[in-house]
């Protein structure tokens, strides 16, 4: 039997594509173990982008600055509630007015409140909750517990084996890596995500494409959101 697995950082409230990917995946291999980024274009694991009217603005997550190397698994939750506030202020000023506000802001709401010490694991809870909105069902595995090692390609094929995979969806933006061959001489075919970025209802101009899930969901609620997310190309 076939088995199609996603591998991917823990990102937080990442973007449309990102759940895309899980429709057609039998396991997510979330990719914990390896080193937090951050101060860059491609810091994703504890921010994402929303729209508002002075253009794009940053939900970030509360956290303690990490060592340099630090894995994801271990980077720590700041205490307190004001980075919360400061979020949900921004979703507040923004939303407020949108289609699906009454009904998915208390559920993010509810995704804020909750307390943990490490990144990750609110992250996961995080992710979890939107996928529960989405219905989106998919098994999960942390990479830290499959004794990972090598890094790059070697470290995704030792993966993929140690969940016996045969087919590693991948998203576009590995191209510049990924050498095929390596996974074929593997047993394991290697899948390109195939998504086209839907236009949906939204404030502020012109559509603005590759922001936070939160985004479609508040613009544009639950049951249309769902039908969004199964209608991408």
């Amino acid at each position: 039997m076939s088995r199609t697995v996603v591998i991917h950082q823990p990102d937080f409230a990442p973007y449309l594509g990102f759940f895309q990917r899980f429709l057609h995946a039998d396991l997510y291999v979330v990719l914990d173990h390896v080193q937090f980024v951050n101060g860059t274009s491609r810091s994703w694991t504890h921010r994402d982008k929303i729209k508002t009217a002075e253009g794009e603005r940053w939900l970030t997550i509360g956290i303690r600055k990490p060592r340099l190397g630090t894995p994801i698994n271990e980077v720590e939750m700041m205490p307190g509630t004001e980075w919360i506030e400061r979020n949900l202020s921004l979703l507040h000023e923004n939303y407020r007015k949108s289609h699906g506000w009454n009904e998915v802001f208390p559920v993010v709401e509810g995704l804020y409140s909750a307390q943990f010490d490490l990144l990750v694991d609110f992250n996961l809870h995080f992710l979890k909750g939107v996928m529960e909105m989405l219905d989106v069902q998919i098994p999960m595995v942390r990479s830290s517990l499959l004794q990972p090692s090598g890094s790059r390609n070697e470290l995704l094929i030792g993966l993929l084996q140690k969940v016996e995979a045969d087919r590693y969806l991948s998203g576009s933006g590995a191209r510049g890596y990924m050498q095929p061959e390596l996974f074929e001489a593997a047993g394991i075919e290697v899948v390109w995500q195939k998504f086209d970025h839907p236009v949906y209802r939204q404030p502020f101009g012109d559509f603005m494409p590759f922001l936070s899930i939160l985004d479609l969901l508040l613009n544009c609620g639950i049951a249309e959101s769902r039908d969004i997310l199964r209608n991408c190309k």
